[in-house]
């Protein structure tokens, strides 16, 4: 089975109060702004829609809200969650990070390691669950979050080890997804109040 990381740098605050806050004006757009790709959602899951699925504004209209949720169709939500990720975000380069199959992840984080990165872990948008609380548990995707505070003692310490030499040789696969990886660190570090937030599918 492969899986697909796609990572965003966002201010998480700014995210977490979005889920359940009950704003239309939200709502109308967030509709606005994924037009055509609510429709091309729904084209997707159309069976599971005629199945008694929410279709795709229906489901952030229910995340917006704070429900009601059925749980047979977690994951309509969490793709809702998804997208209020994605407002005012910019995406990360994951050409590392998609598709990928087994441990992957594990294997880049062995990567980071090896400079001395324990503060963050791409692992951890995989088997995290940074999804809001209310959200029904949702098997086809998960959500991981760094911290602005973990970003920026994560690329601590990618520096210091690189100022002390201390560089692994490293596969040029893993290599290039701790590049990657450090890009996303270096960019967080731009905006005080950003961090990133991952979604594996």
């Amino acid at each position: 089975m492969s899986y697909f990381l796609t990572a965003y740098l966002t201010n998480l605050e700014d995210k977490h109060t979005l889920a359940g806050c009950a704003d239309e004006g939200l709502l109308e757009e967030l509709r606005g702004f994924f037009g055509a790709g609510l429709d091309r959602a729904d084209q997707e899951f159309a069976e599971q829609i005629a199945d008694g699925a929410p279709t795709a504004h229906e489901a952030l209209r229910a995340v917006v809200y704070g429900g009601p949720f059925d749980k047979e169709y977690a994951f309509q939500y969490g793709y809702a969650y998804q997208r209020l990720c994605r407002i005012d975000a910019s995406v990360l380069d994951n050409r590392s990070f998609g598709p990928f199959r087994g441990l992957w992840l594990d294997e880049v984080d062995e990567g980071l390691r090896g400079y001395g990165v324990t503060a963050v872990s791409v692992a951890d948008f995989q088997y995290g669950s940074a999804f809001p609380a209310e959200l029904p548990y949702c098997a086809e995707l998960s959500c991981g979050e760094w911290s602005p505070e973990q970003c920026r003692e994560a690329l601590r310490q990618f520096e210091l080890a690189e100022r002390e030499g201390r560089t692994p040789p490293l596969e040029r696969a893993v290599a290039e997804a701790v590049a990657e990886v450090l890009g996303w660190l270096r960019g967080a570090q731009e905006v005080e109040e950003y961090g990133v937030v991952g979604f594996v599918s």
